[in-house]
């Protein structure tokens, strides 16, 4: 293709110009056509990189998923279309392809208290010392990220508002729920559980970010504070 003869992005239409389109609008107010087009970065004398992506679309139906199968021979095969433009319209599809195989899976969302508990289980069960783990939620109650907060002794252990916060805050959690075990097997929560319960629920408060349960979990059953209304 000769470079003198194409029509370069400054001399389209206002409309046929994808580049500023995305800087003005977004990546999502472009069509599909626009989004080739800036792959392709020049037409023909005859036609603009827009015009041009729009033919190559109309060849497969406009189903983006029969351009993706489309070889650097098929692409060529459009007149201002060279090997160059076609290899970068096919990296640019497999790109997209790898980014959906790596989407993450949906996160579990929180129901309620008991499968907080069988969650739990894997982590806790037959754990001799107290340990307190985190669950950050979004606002689905879909569970970002499981935290270690602290490993204390038999009885007790030591919980710093201020760690459980900075990991709330660090993953944009919009809410949590406090979990540690009572290797005594005793279910019922001590004063300083009831303390601490209360300090999160202040400071969660505060920074829009509620402690919506703590659990206290023992091989032979759990304590939630929301279920006996003490949140």
């Amino acid at each position: 293709m000769d470079p003198k003869t194409s029509i370069k992005i400054f001399e389209w239409a206002e409309e046929d110009r994808p580049r500023e389109k995305l800087l003005r609008k977004g990546k999502a107010a472009l069509s599909d056509a626009e989004l080739i087009a800036i792959l392709i970065g020049t037409g023909t004398a005859a036609c603009s990189a827009v015009d041009l992506s729009r033919m190559l679309l109309a060849s497969v139906g406009n189903n983006l998923a029969a351009v993706a199968r489309m070889s650097i021979s098929d692409l060529t095969k459009f007149k201002g279309i060279g090997e160059a433009k076609a290899i970068s319209i096919i990296s640019a599809l497999e790109l997209g392809r790898r980014r959906k195989d790596q989407e993450p899976p949906k996160l579990l969302k929180v129901t309620g208290s008991r499968q907080v508990y069988e969650l739990m289980r894997p982590d806790l069960y037959d754990e001799p010392v107290e340990q307190v783990f985190l669950l950050l939620l979004n606002r689905t109650n879909g569970i970002i990220k499981k935290e270690h907060v602290s490993r204390g002794g038999v009885t007790a252990s030591v919980v710093d508002p201020k760690v459980v916060f900075k990991f709330a805050l660090e993953q944009g959690a919009h809410s949590l729920i406090l979990i540690h075990n009572h290797p005594s097997g005793n279910l019922q929560p001590s004063d300083a559980d009831k303390r601490l319960t209360e300090r999160l629920q202040k400071i969660g408060r505060e920074l829009e970010i509620p402690l919506v349960d703590h659990l206290i979990y023992t091989d032979q059953g759990y304590f939630s504070f929301a279920d006996e209304g003490m949140m």
